[in-house]
């Protein structure tokens, strides 16, 4: 059965997200993704929202409502994956705590501004997420975000890089790549992606097709194994 994807894109357009949204829709349809593609929030009210095997917000701060925001966060604990990058996933609807701690992490700040020269480094633990990659330097903002501990961490960065106020608190590894579980569904988040430029690059779009697959595959292994977000409700 051929998979389904959603990609909601909007916001600031700093971010270039719909031309993001463009290379996103052309990395899952090699993939042999079905692909949706929206410029509305309301696409979040879609009645078979559930049925969708993987959710790819592209919306940098903005605003979503309560009944925009809650099918996706039942979607996700029902198997539905979520996966996206950047300030299009994890600078998203500030207000919301929910999509915070659904998604894993926020953003509070990129030292330096937007023409940062910085590592990412790879951890290589047992998730074939990761398997065969390189440690790359990129040229973008390095985001410094605040992050659930309850996340794997599959890529990092050191800080301080640019001088700030935080650096007086000496060097710390930064999550750049991580996933984390929702009920039954998977999340992945990357925090490359400043713009189209940078999501097409050969690394970053590599680990965004690995775990677009990644997370889409939660909705078939939910299914099989009869789980939804009925066993975690309370």
């Amino acid at each position: 059965m051929q998979k389904k994807a959603l990609i909601v894109w909007g916001g600031w357009d700093g971010h270039e997200p719909r031309q993001v949204g463009e290379i996103f829709a052309g990395l899952l349809r090699a993939e042999k993704f079905a692909v949706e593609v929206s410029d509305t929030l309301d696409a979040f009210l879609a009645p078979d929202l559930a049925e969708l095997d993987l959710i790819v917000p592209i919306w940098t701060m903005g605003k979503i409502t309560r009944e925009q925001l809650g099918p996706v966060v039942e979607a996700v604990a029902n198997g539905t994956g979520l996966a996206g990058c950047h300030g299009g996933m994890c600078d998203a609807f500030h207000g919301e705590t929910s999509w915070q701690f659904m998604t894993g992490g926020t953003w509070v700040a990129h030292p330096g501004g937007g023409d940062i020269r910085y590592k990412v480094e790879f951890r290589h633990s047992t998730s074939p997420l990761v398997s065969g990659l390189e440690d790359f330097e990129v040229t973008s903002e390095q985001y410094y975000l605040h992050v659930d501990p309850a996340v794997e961490v599959l890529a990092t960065t050191r800080f301080p890089t640019a001088t700030y106020y935080h650096a007086p608190n000496g060097p710390v590894d930064m999550p750049v790549v991580w996933t984390k579980r929702w009920g039954a569904g998977r999340v992945f988040y990357s925090s490359l992606g400043h713009d189209a430029a940078i999501a097409g690059m050969k690394s970053p779009a590599q680990i965004m097709r690995r775990g677009f697959v990644w997370a889409a595959e939660g909705k078939r292994l939910a299914r099989e194994q009869g789980r939804s977000a009925k066993e975690w409700s309370s």
